[in-house]
């Protein structure tokens, strides 16, 4: 039936209304429209298989060929980009032809494969934010914290924080590592900010595993040779060097009494202990059984967290380390006469509050100095604990034994410590080993040639 002109619209979304019930122009209820929803971002399961018809186009020149469009994701972005594959000339293939090339093509795309992954839209800054804010804080301790966040900040966040995660691979990072060596930048450097980004992005990723490994960076041969090399002369206190230094700071003018005992002591220690200085500046009385001749290590002064005494750095490094060389039992009497009436769990070397030493308060008061006025190359606290590793390997004590001494996690690690073993030790080595039989051989030929 036609409607009547002077039907309002109420009147014509009303049921009543097209009764003949209501009057006409009266107001009626409408249910309020939906929320618009939020826009949804990419997803497989509300993914479609993709299957472009295959189309035909004409160039300028009159030839006609077949093309299909398909549908492209593009990291760092939620929107599709829509791509173009010309297939071939209409001349030269039938359209059966050009469908299943089309096919081919899709396949090896895999776009429509169950295992496709769709590109991350977020960005290397996004890995960040998460590992400073969730995983730095709940699993890694403080002084492991503030290295990484100096590489971050000097090496990594400014030229990565924009790029897209999934564009971070082993040919971007070697790109990025050989624009960093041209600046002068060492391997060494460039691989220490490379193990912070592997957390970084391990951390953030649901598997766990970083997109790159080490292993494929481009280190020319000629690079990796000078590394190895420089790795065998870092510098290392032996016994004797020590002793010199410990006597050398007993006798420094710019130190009172209590300190240059303290850093005697603890030079000397060091030497026959291994300890690593975080772990020489949280050791305490009670850790130390001067009858027996063993320190026991349990705790660590995390030098970057202004000394704070926490946990070791890994599992290995709880251990006691037993002092029965000559060197040890040097280094215990040395830890007597410092002892005095110290209460038992007060600090072995403190500060004059009686709180933690700083290793940097030690290198430029004494430790540096010492070495500059003995004529020795300046190195830290780390270089005794390299030597004591040289000593015991060199008197042929079982590498488990050292292994466990020095609290690493592998041989590796112990054989690294050993380095180049300067020439005296080696003429040492030699004639503790065959010294008698080198006299008779000498004056063997002494014989002769009379």
């Amino acid at each position: 039936m036609p409607i009547a002109p002077t039907q309002t619209v109420d009147d014509l979304h009303s049921a009543d209304n097209r009764a003949g019930v209501l009057a006409p122009g009266r107001a009626v209820d409408l249910p309020t429209p939906p929320v618009p929803a939020r826009k949804r971002g990419k997803r497989m399961s509300r993914r479609k298989g993709q299957s472009p018809n295959v189309r035909v186009g004409k160039r300028a020149d009159g030839s006609r060929y077949y093309f299909f469009q398909y549908w492209a994701d593009v990291s760092g972005q939620e929107e599709r980009k829509r791509e173009t594959e010309v297939i071939g000339l209409v001349s030269q293939m039938t359209k059966c032809e050009a469908e299943r090339r089309k096919l081919e093509f899709i396949s090896k795309l895999a776009i429509n494969s169950s295992s496709y992954r769709i590109p991350s839209s977020e960005t290397f800054a996004h890995a960040l934010t998460h590992y400073r804010e969730v995983f730095a804080p709940k699993m890694l301790r403080p002084s492991t914290i503030s290295v990484a966040e100096t590489r971050i900040k000097t090496h990594l966040e400014a030229d990565w924080k924009d790029v897209p995660i999934d564009h971070i691979s082993i040919d971007s990072v070697n790109e990025w590592a050989w624009k960093k060596r041209q600046t002068g930048l060492s391997w060494v450097t460039i691989k220490d900010a490379l193990r912070t980004m592997q957390r970084v992005l391990s951390a953030h990723s649901k598997d766990r595993k970083p997109p790159f490994f080490q292993a494929g960076l481009s280190i020319p041969e000629r690079d990796k040779l000078q590394m190895k090399i420089h790795s065998r002369h870092h510098v290392s206190f032996s016994w004797a060097q020590a002793v010199r230094i410990a006597e050398h700071l007993r006798r420094m003018g710019s130190l009172g009494d209590a300190r240059r005992e303290q850093y005697a002591a603890l030079i000397l220690l060091a030497a026959a202990s291994g300890l690593r200085s975080s772990e020489l500046l949280a050791l305490r009385w009670d850790d130390a059984d001067l009858k027996a001749g063993t320190i026991r290590v349990d705790e660590s002064s995390d030098q970057r967290n202004g000394g704070t005494i926490g946990p070791c750095k890994n599992a290995a490094a709880y251990r006691t380390v037993v002092l029965r060389d000559a060197e040890g039992i040097h280094a215990i009497r040395t830890l007597k006469r410092l002892m005095g009436d110290a209460v038992p769990d007060a600090l072995v070397f403190h500060s004059q509050m009686g709180g933690t030493l700083l290793e940097t308060t030690i290198l430029n008061q004494g430790l540096h100095p010492a070495l500059k006025s003995l004529g020795l190359p300046k190195g830290g606290l780390h270089g005794f604990r390299r030597g004591c590793n040289r000593r015991w390997e060199l008197a042929g004590i079982n590498p488990a034994v050292i292994r466990q001494q020095m609290g690493h996690t592998s041989q590796r690690m112990t054989t690294l410590y050993s380095g180049e073993i300067p020439l005296e030790q080696v003429v040492a080595a030699f004639s503790s080993k065959f010294g008698n039989e080198i006299v008779v051989l000498e004056n063997m030929e002494n014989d002769v040639a009379a």
